[in-house]
Parts: structure tokens; sequence; C-alpha cells
């Protein structure tokens, strides 16, 4: 397949650039590098723009002949999203919006879209399967609820596949070490963990210790970016034989708190963490685990990093040799 990845430069479009050289696929990369590395882009050609400029989305299509689109291009700070929500209805829609009018006017009908478990709101259940019910708490999963809104009309309408792939906490880094996590400002825990560790990042804030879970603190399902970008490969190949609008949950279905975070990553560096107490970020529920049943069943897939101890640890290799904040050194 010759495949564009939207986004290619950032975490996970970059490990999924490298999946999809290592299964045999030719790559275009489209990043406006706002958020992405172009020491990241370790294949294909990188082609620099925005999704919100649609006369370059059409040269772009006008010069290639992509069999599929991967969607990773997005605004994703859940804070950022509640006290400015014009710029993430505006890349994630309008952005996503120029996207498919420029693959329906150049006839490529295949779409793998970066969703999120943001979509589902505070959870009633304790695992969250697809068919929970929908119901955003701050703009950043309204604008990917959108967007999924969006692909079941335009496969009703013209035909357009899709499968949109709701992430639940991303994490991890490349096992070869040759790519990580470097976002400017980070918000994850696990890297801003490691950084407050090697002195290449601010002292390490703990966000809310007044949840109903049990320590307090918020409790989330961490999933390796190399199973995430496993899955996506496997959706590719899902939508050779499974026309239409589909969606899938991906998560190994094991949530911890921050607290126990924090002591997985103290066995992992071997040294106690310092951490200060902070309030709540508005816009975060208690607990995020799910429910990836159909993933595994219909998709085939199976993730083959599922323990946090082995998460911390590649993400620790990483940010042990880059030092990111004080220049990566990519590879």
């Amino acid at each position: 397949m010759k495949v564009l990845v939207c986004g290619g430069a950032g975490y996970i479009g970059s490990h999924m650039l490298k999946r999809l050289r290592q299964a045999g696929h030719d790559t275009v990369v489209f990043d406006n590098l706002s958020t992405g590395h172009a020491e990241a882009v370790l294949s294909g050609e990188l082609v620099q723009g925005d999704l919100l400029d649609r006369p370059v989305l059409k040269a772009l299509f006008a010069a290639h002949r992509f069999d599929l689109v991967m969607h990773f291009s997005a605004k994703s700070l859940v804070g950022e999203s509640v006290t400015n929500p014009a710029i993430y209805f505006e890349n994630n829609v309008i952005g996503t919006w120029n996207l498919l009018e420029a693959m329906r006017e150049a006839g490529v009908k295949r779409f793998i879209f970066s969703s999120t478990a943001a979509i589902f709101g505070q959870p009633v259940s304790e695992f969250i399967a697809e068919d929970h019910p929908n119901a955003p708490i701050n703009p950043y999963g309204k604008s990917k609820l959108m967007v999924e809104q969006m692909l079941a009309d335009y496969a009703a309408a013209y035909g357009l596949d899709s499968v949109s792939l709701r992430y639940f906490n991303a994490a991890g880094a490349d096992a070869e070490g040759e790519l990580g996590e470097d976002h400017q400002p980070e918000t994850h825990l696990i890297p801003n963990v490691l950084k407050s560790v090697l002195g290449t990042g601010p002292e390490l804030k703990l966000f809310g210790d007044d949840y109903p879970t049990r320590d307090g603190t918020c409790v989330r399902d961490y999933i390796h970016v190399e199973d995430l970008a496993e899955a996506h490969l496997l959706a590719a190949q899902y939508l050779d034989k499974h026309p239409g609008c589909h969606a899938f949950n991906l998560g190994n279905g094991l949530g911890f708190s921050l607290y126990e975070v924090l002591a997985a990553a103290e066995k992992v560096v071997g040294k106690i963490i310092p951490f200060q107490k902070a309030p709540r970020r508005p816009g975060d529920p208690a607990t995020l685990v799910a429910d990836s049943a159909r993933a595994r069943a219909e998709l085939g897939w199976q993730p083959k990093y599922p323990d946090i101890d082995t998460i911390i640890a590649h993400a620790w290799a990483w940010h042990s040799r880059c030092k990111c904040g004080s220049g990566p050194q990519w590879h």
C-alpha cells in the first residue's frame, strides 16, 4: 500500500510510520511540525503543511495516489481544550473535514482515525466497551466524537470505509530505542515522572487525590505505543473484507492509579521519586479502563507489552539516552 500518515512526525504517528516500513508499505508524512519532530520521520517523504490549508491538501493528493490515509493530527490537551475550545474544533473537526474532502475529491476510500476514550466521559461501567454511552465532558472528547459521527455519514453517503481506534492512555517507547515521547509542553504522566528523575523536566506534580478511587487518584488504562501501531495495521487489513464505518476500543483492560504508576516507575529507576500534590485538572474523569474484547476478536489484536513495568522500562531507556528537553537525539 501507499499510505498517507497525517501527524507522522508526532509520538504515535512516528511509531506507526516505523511499523508501516517494517511491513513493506510506502509512506508519505503530512505534518505541520507544531508538536512533531522532523527527526522522528525515519522513512518516507515528509511534506510540511497544515490540514487547515485546503490548497496544500489538494496538491498533496494530486501528487500521490494513496491507498489509505491514517490520521494522527490533532490537538490533544484536555485542560487546554477546556480553556480554549475554539482551536480544538478548528483543528480537530474542521481540519479533519478538510482531509476527508480532499480524499473524496481524489477518490481515496479508506481511512484510519485516531480517536480517544475521552468520547465516553464519566464511565457508567467498570470496563468501557464500544457500546458505552458517548457523553464527553471536555471539548477534546467532543471534537473527536464529532469526527466519528462525520465518518458514519461519509460511509453512508460516499462509501468512505473507516476504522476509528479509541485509545486509552498511550505510553512507552520504541523497544529498539529509535523513537520515544517528546512533547512540549509534556502533560502525560509517565514521561513527566521520568523527566523529573532525569532533571530535564519540572518537579513532578500529581493532579488530584480526592477522586472516588481506591487511593484517591485517577485510574487509567496504559497501552504501549507499539501495540497501538500494530492495531492500526490490523485495522487497515480489516477494511479489506469489512467495508463501512467501524470503531474499536484499545486498552489493556488494566487500570493503574497515579500512585501505582509512580510506584512502578520507582521500581524501574531504582529510587524514590519526589512529587507535589496538585488540585484536579478540569475535564479529567476519575477512571478510564477499556474493554477491548471486540478488537481482540475482530482485528485479531493482542497487546505485546501489556504490563506497566515494561511500558515504563521502554520509556525510561529512551528518555535516559535522549534526555528530552535538552535536544533529543532520535537515532
